[in-house]
């Protein structure tokens, strides 16, 4: 009875995750939302304190998301 009943109540791990990601530039930062199982992101974007277009990378993850 116990392991039925620990089947029904183990948590569901989100498939996706949100992250912190942080311009290499400036600092800037924002959040993204990515698969859990996917690699670490790296995306270019426009960088508001530089005024140009910059190279974010993925520095930590935040939460989980449903």
């Amino acid at each position: 009875m116990t392991f039925l009943t620990n089947v029904l109540l183990k948590k569901v791990k989100s498939k996706k995750v949100m992250v912190l990601m942080e311009s290499v530039v400036s600092g800037h930062q924002f959040n993204l939302i990515r698969e859990r199982l996917a690699d670490k992101i790296e995306v270019i974007r426009f960088d508001p304190y530089i005024q140009k277009e910059s190279i974010y990378r993925e520095r930590k993850r935040i939460r989980s998301m449903k």
